[in-house]
């Protein structure tokens, strides 16, 4: 993994398997391991939009100059997709699998259409104007 858009893209696909998982330990009601599920999977992806936003995104907004276009459009994602996590949260707590799903299914075409637009678009771009610079971005984000 030495772009960005692999690196990146490979834990697209991580959390999305922990997504996965925690939405079929839901759907079983075992109430104690969705909240162990959702721990894991809530904790990546944060950690996920914590490596873009304070090392690959800056990075990108410095070299490119673009403060206003695709990374800030990600960032007001990232907010909305916290917003959901919250209300997953809540409604493992609660037990409340039906309000999960109607949440959870916004949660899931969010994110595909948020990981769509930066695997086909941000990333390449981040990845051609970033140069030499990868290897180190990448190490930074690793280091998180």
């Amino acid at each position: 993994m030495n772009t960005i858009s692999s690196f990146l893209t490979h834990d697209h696909k991580v959390c999305d398997e922990q997504f996965a998982n925690l939405e079929n330990t839901v759907a079983s009601m075992d109430w104690e391991e969705a909240e162990n599920q959702f721990n894991k999977f809530s904790t990546d992806l944060l950690h996920h939009f914590e490596m873009e936003e304070k090392v690959m995104f800056p990075t990108f907004e410095d070299v490119t100059g673009m403060r206003q276009g695709p990374t800030m459009v990600m960032v007001i994602e990232h907010n909305q997709m916290r917003q959901l996590l919250n209300s997953l949260k809540e409604d493992i707590l609660k037990k409340d699998k039906n309000h999960f799903f109607g949440v959870s299914e916004s949660l899931m075409m969010l994110m595909q259409q948020h990981n769509m637009k930066e695997e086909q678009m941000l990333y390449k771009m981040a990845d051609s104007h970033l140069g030499t610079l990868v290897p180190q971005i990448i190490d930074s984000m690793k280091a998180l």
